[in-house]
């Protein structure tokens, strides 16, 4: 996979997670790079457990959703309640 589709399916899972954990997204570039480091927690995560969603473009977005929720999430834990 290019790095073309790295930056779509980052962008596509970072603004879906932002929808699931906050209801909205963080900006492009935001929604690149929370999508990006989820897919590589995802993917770390899912080889933990011996999980495989597949090679294709949906199972990379799944894999990356699921690890961009989680970096959201713990990204919330630490943050400040104002």
């Amino acid at each position: 996979m290019g790095w073309l589709w790295w930056i779509i399916i980052g962008a596509i899972a970072g603004w879906l997670a932002g929808k699931i954990m906050r209801g909205g997204g963080f900006g492009l570039l935001i929604n690149i790079l929370v999508g990006i480091g989820g897919a590589i927690i995802g993917g770390w995560i899912f080889g933990m457990l011996g999980l495989s969603t597949g090679d294709g473009i949906i199972g990379s977005l799944i894999t990356a959703l699921v690890g961009a929720v989680l970096l959201l999430w713990v990204i919330s834990l630490f943050k400040k309640k104002g």
